[in-house]
């Protein structure tokens, strides 16, 4: 079902066949519009490209704490399989120790003369029924030998594959490690350079005048959106109400949002978890052609899938809801909204 958004100031009550008709007709997305011809003061031209930067170290940042989640989670994994396979192989010894004694008393027996067999049964018996009972006994014996060699060839056998896993967790546990440490070291790396960029982002920032901020913050549209039930439908309704929100680098939660915080953030109210950076929220769901959108898809922007610097949801009719970039709040806009260098789409469900 195609998302349609109702014009705010339409003269007269729609009808119900009219709100079908809104609702069910579906419309081709328009092909990205290029943005007008930039007529941005100098200040406000400044504060964008710095925040244009910081938008880029930020998201390499929030990547980088993606990686570092996975890792320890690789990491976690890596040492439970090593305990399991520790349990395993002290088991295996103790069930290897038990029922070697039992086959090494029958071997010593069998290798001193004793004659574990029916023959020797029938001529050393003095009745029918002395030699019925010694043959019962010889099964029996025979059984537990059986049991006893399966049970220790067993336990020789997990010993050896717990012996193996354990070397395997130890290499994946150590690899995880050293790049969860490498991972740290750049997050601080990237924090530091977050720091400094914003540090220049304010400093630019106490430069606006009020109109360069009128500029800068835009027209907000507050505008109806139907959309089709289920969790799409329901991450676009709860990205559509926090319009308004302020931008905050870092922010994943209401009254402050960065790009991928929002999506988070709205696909989360929809039961739907996804990871943090756009960088690695496009490494989800499905490609979907520009031309076949659907509200609740994501829109990436960047020049390639290491480099995407911005995400996007599409709400339906060529418009996307957004967390922009600083001085711009949680807003609405056309495609090309989010940025000249749409890279692709991903649909997460459905």
């Amino acid at each position: 079902m195609a998302s349609q958004r109702l014009k705010r100031g339409m003269r007269g009550a729609l009808t119900a066949s009219a709100i079908i008709a809104v609702v069910t007709t579906t419309s081709q997305v328009p092909a990205l519009a290029q943005p007008p011809a930039n007529s941005d003061s100098d200040a406000v031209k400044k504060y964008k490209d710095l925040t244009a930067q910081a938008d880029q170290v930020n998201e390499t940042l929030l990547k980088a704490t993606d990686d570092a989640k996975a890792r320890q989670a690789e990491l976690d994994k890596a040492n439970a399989d090593l305990a399991a396979a520790a349990q395993a192989k002290s088991q295996a010894a103790a069930t290897e120790q038990e029922f070697r004694g039992q086959v090494d008393e029958l071997s010593t027996a069998t290798f001193q003369g004793a004659r574990f067999n029916k023959l020797s049964a029938l001529l050393t018996g003095t009745s029918a029924q002395d030699f019925l009972d010694r043959s019962t006994a010889l099964n029996v014996l025979a059984t537990d030998n059986n049991k006893a060699l399966t049970e220790l060839a067993g336990a020789v056998s997990t010993a050896k594959d717990s012996e193996a896993k354990a070397a395997d967790a130890t290499k994946r546990a150590t690899e995880a490690r050293d790049a969860a440490a490498k991972l740290k070291a750049d997050i601080q790396a990237q924090k530091d350079a977050l720091d400094a960029q914003l540090k220049q982002v304010k400093a630019a920032a106490d430069k606006l005048t009020k109109a360069d901020r009128q500029t800068l913050a835009g027209s907000q549209d507050n505008g109806v959106y139907i959309t089709a039930p289920g969790a799409a439908g329901a991450a676009v309704q709860a990205a559509l109400s926090r319009r308004g929100d302020p931008y905050v680098w870092g922010g994943a939660s209401p009254g402050g949002f960065d790009c991928s915080g929002l999506v988070e953030w709205a696909y989360g109210q929809a039961g739907v978890g996804l990871p943090r950076s756009s960088r690695s929220q496009f490494g989800l769901g499905k490609s979907v052609s520009i031309n076949d959108l659907q509200p609740g898809d994501l829109l990436f922007y960047g020049g390639s899938a290491s480099s995407i610097h911005h995400v996007a949801m599409y709400v339906g009719q060529g418009m996307i809801v957004h967390a922009s970039t600083s001085g711009q709040p949680v807003k609405t806009a056309p495609i090309s909204g989010g940025g000249s260098d749409f890279f692709g789409a991903k649909r997460i469900v459905g």
